[in-house]
């Protein structure tokens, strides 16, 4: 039977995650905070109109989402150079330039 489509808060609230076609089931996981870092989370989640338990979850998810980006485009590059596909410096670093510029 086909898993209904959940977006990634509801992924989370469920505790499940969809990667690669399957859902898995994650066990309840807890992260300690400092009470100045309770404080500025909570701090920050008022200003955001959400709770600081949300506002975890969601940074986490977005650090991961970007690190999978970020390795996806290494192995991308590393494909890339061992089929001789390179591109000059001075190209390399205008590409690297407008994306510090963005």
């Amino acid at each position: 039977m086909a898993q209904p489509y959940l977006s990634r808060s509801e992924r989370v609230q469920h505790g499940t995650c969809l990667k690669r076609g399957f859902f898995v089931t994650l066990k309840a996981m807890e992260v300690h905070f400092t009470p100045e870092q309770e404080a500025q989370l909570a701090q920050i989640a008022t200003k955001e109109g959400t709770d600081a338990k949300e506002l975890v979850k969601d940074a986490a998810l977005r650090l991961l989402e970007q690190d999978a980006r970020f390795r996806a485009a290494v192995r991308e590059g590393i494909a890339q150079a061992d089929r001789g596909q390179f591109i000059e410096e001075k190209e390399m670093d205008a590409r690297l330039e407008q994306m510090l510029r963005s």
